[in-house]
């Protein structure tokens, strides 16, 4: 019999509440709490009569682990989870069933641990009626990182409000190689952005502070992956990063260490090795820099079965289990090998003082979200706001802001109101699936705007909309073809709809982990998400020869590509007079693309990552090396077909000279807290109101390391009407201007810096200033 139970009184600290628990706890429950082995989906079923039950083999895992540590994917909807409309949770029903699954754990375990619920939003939960916001490329893309807390401070409210406690949001991975699946989970290529939209994504997910994660309106945000993914060795899932320590802090570590300062309670580590070490063993990045370095205090899951995967280097699930818990992993993420974690114990395989301290992690985020005081969620909250008026509006917004224009010759866009038939011509001009990405729940019939019902809702009243698929994402077949370049010919404007394709379908094949498994010659039209990684970015199948038998009709052409990564365009680009990249917009995405080809919206999204001419050309990113010398290809140039930050507007914007406050600072100044301020003036020279992304970066030299060619370091996006002049400033303190040193320290070094402001990295001026011993 327990002597006492500190822990359920709520006048106490966390801190002691957690060792009166932990110090009554055996260690079958202890380990009970690092487990989360179950997918969500088992935990129910649908009875006769349609209502729903938790299954027997929750009730047999509560059982055989004492208890339950968190329970993944109680809402997930999709073709892996095999889940609809059909044999899902109702929404009107998640809370009371989220309340069912933890009634369960009160009164059939001794000491009565809430769960955690833990659940999928990369880009908006991934449930039925769930919020589905455009990816993070279309979400990078809008350069607002303040309206993207706005997004997903809706997208927490809607998981509490069903009655979890958990959101897993894509955050961290750079985007190095574009052939990678899951280039859409970035937010770009570059680190200083990257950590700016982890940070927003983080306040909006869990609030200014710790006391509002006890609200009904927030959740923990789990941000992922640590760290590197985006570089992967040929571009494949999962692959080795060949990366050195300060590749890893100067360009994938920036993100993460934004997000923990933001307050993030939780890290999921990455399926990928760096220099040999799988980031679930890495002691030196899951203890010494996340937890030494930075001061986090929350918990580190595992990424699905990853950590049966160390088993190659250990040669058992105890052992395997052993290392990861050792090197900083807290909570298992479907695994057989934490499940070993008390036979390890046992065989003296790992001390018990490390579930000890993953446990006390594990229920230290318990306490901080409330979950003992309150196990339990209001019933009525998910009809306020699951897909509330509010989120669909800023749903809407994000993927306006998000669509960038490349190209716009003979000003062709806005479509003047005067053209009496467009043909819309295309794979994804009436598909909404190829156009939300991966990770994406099913839709109810009816839900979201696909471009061409996008266009036909903003078009100008007695304007004939003809539609024509034309070809597919990859099928090689050519027979739509004849039909698409007919309805081309006989229109004023043609829009083709092209690109790529996330979009997964029942029956397909998974890992284990929930990724598409496509093989060679898989005639799947997915071309992009986890699992199918790519050797050439062109565009697949016949969509190349649709642009160039449609631009034979001399009808205009714009072309919009719906992509999940940067496809290489150089043949279609030069055959269209207006170009559209829009990243999966998502549900929509349609109904925003419309408005900007009529103009009722003037795009405003820039490029977070350099669109390449050529696969062969990856990596070509902005933020490479400075070699001191040019070192161009002998065979095409060596510069992107559009550079990132790049995109224009349907006005123009004219720049005024920079100006610093001075012109010499000393290193000394800079360590201390003292900045260099740069100010200068943007002018809207047009007839229309535009926003525009005023991009700030730095070129620095002779600091005794190699530097890059350019740095971002500061961005403002601003609305100006016709004719408005604004002055914009910047200031450049420490942290913008310090480096890894030869000695791997981060510090200010003595050096001369040009501060270049502009639209695009391909077109900034600065002024220069030298930083002094």
């Amino acid at each position: 019999m327990m002597k006492t139970q500190k822990y359920k009184n709520p006048a106490l600290p966390v801190e002691e509440r957690v060792a009166d628990l932990l110090a009554v706890m055996t260690l079958k429950e202890k380990v009970g709490q690092l487990n989360q082995h179950m997918y969500g989906w088992d935990a129910y079923r649908r009875n006769e009569t349609g209502g729903v039950e938790l299954t027997e083999a929750f009730k047999q895992h509560v059982a055989e682990y004492e208890g339950m540590g968190a329970l993944y994917g109680l809402f997930r909807a999709d073709p892996w989870s095999a889940v609809t409309f059909d044999n899902g949770i109702p929404t009107a029903d998640n809370a009371k069933i989220a309340n069912d699954v933890q009634r369960y754990i009160q009164e059939n375990t001794r000491l009565g641990i809430p769960a955690l619920l833990t659940e999928e939003c990369p880009h908006g939960h991934q449930a039925l009626d769930g919020t589905l916001l455009p990816i993070n490329l279309a979400a990078g893309s809008t350069w607002n990182p303040a309206l993207l807390e706005t997004a997903y401070a809706h997208v927490a409210a809607e998981i509490r409000a069903r009655g979890a406690h958990i959101g897993l949001v894509s955050a961290l991975d750079i985007l190095h190689d574009p052939r990678w699946g899951r280039s859409e989970e970035c937010y770009g290529e570059d680190p200083y952005l990257a950590a700016r939209m982890t940070a927003a994504v983080v306040k909006g997910m869990q609030g200014d502070d710790e006391s509002q994660l006890r609200s009904s309106r927030k959740v923990a945000a789990v941000i992922k992956h640590l760290c590197a993914q985006g570089a992967p060795l040929g571009g494949l899932n999962a692959a080795p990063v060949p990366i050195g320590e300060r590749e890893l802090r100067e360009i994938h570590l920036p993100g993460a260490k934004a997000g923990i300062e933001a307050g993030a309670m939780g890290c999921m580590a990455a399926y990928n090795e760096i220099d040999g070490i799988p980031c679930h063993s890495n002691e030196q990045l899951l203890t010494g820099i996340l937890r030494g370095e930075w001061g986090f205090n929350g918990i580190v899951m595992a990424d699905g079965c990853a950590v049966d995967r160390l088993i190659s280097l250990t040669g058992g699930y105890e052992e395997a289990a052993a290392l990861a818990l050792a090197s900083g992993v807290d909570l298992s993420l479907w695994d057989t090998a934490f499940t070993t974690l008390e036979q390890a114990v046992r065989q003296g395989k790992v001390d018990e003082r490390y579930i000890d301290r993953a446990v006390v992690r594990v229920l230290e985020l318990k306490f901080r979200l409330g979950l003992f005081d309150h196990p339990y969620t209001d019933e009525s909250l998910a009809a306020s706001a699951v897909n509330s008026p509010a989120i669909r509006e800023t749903n809407l917004q994000v993927a306006r802001e998000s669509v960038i224009l490349l190209r716009n010759e003979g000003n062709l866009l806005p479509i003047r109101r005067n053209v009496k038939r467009i043909a819309v011509i295309g794979p994804n001009a009436d598909r909404l699936y190829n156009q939300l990405g991966d990770y994406t729940s099913i839709q109810r019939e009816g839900s979201g705007t696909t471009v061409l019902q996008g266009i036909a809702m903003t078009a100008p009243e007695g304007v004939e909309i003809v539609h024509a698929q034309g070809c597919g994402i990859r099928d090689q077949s050519t027979a739509g073809l004849q039909e698409a370049v007919e309805a081309a010919r006989a229109a004023d404007i043609a829009v083709l709809v092209l690109g790529g394709s996330s979009a997964r379908r029942f029956g397909g094949n998974f890992d284990l982990n929930g990724a598409a498994i496509v093989s060679e010659g898989d005639p799947s039209e997915m071309d992009c998400g986890e699992g199918v990684d790519l050797a050439d970015l062109r565009l697949g199948g016949v969509q190349e020869r649709l642009v160039r038998e449609v631009e034979a009709t001399g009808t205009p052409v714009v072309i919009i590509v719906i992509q999940g990564r940067p496809h290489a365009l150089s043949a279609i680009a030069e055959r269209c007079s207006a170009l559209l990249c829009a990243w999966y917009p998502g549900t929509e995405g349609g109904r925003a693309i419309g408005e900007i080809l009529f103009g009722a919206v003037n795009p405003s999204g820039k490029l977070t990552v350099s669109l390449p001419r050529s696969s062969a050309q990856i990596p070509v990113y902005y933020n490479r090396k400075d070699q001191g010398q040019p070192s161009p290809y002998a065979d095409m140039p060596s510069t992107p077909l559009y550079p990132f930050g790049f995109g224009l507007s349907y006005t123009r914007f004219a720049y005024s000279p920079v100006r610093l406050s001075r012109s010499a600072i000393s290193a000394s100044e800079l360590q201390n807290g003292c900045t260099i301020d740069a100010e200068l003036e943007i002018e809207n020279e047009g007839d229309k109101a535009g926003d525009e992304v005023v991009q700030l970066y730095i070129q620095a030299s002779q600091s005794g390391i190699t530097r890059r060619l350019l740095e971002l370091k500061g961005f403002r996006k601003l609305r100006l009407e016709p004719g408005q002049r604004q002055t914009v400033s910047f200031q450049l303190g420490r942290e913008e201007l310090a480096i890894w040193n030869r000695d791997m320290n981060f510090t200010v070094e003595p050096c001369k810096v040009s501060v270049r402001v502009g639209p695009h990295s391909a077109d900034t001026a600065g002024e220069e200033f030298t930083v002094t011993v």
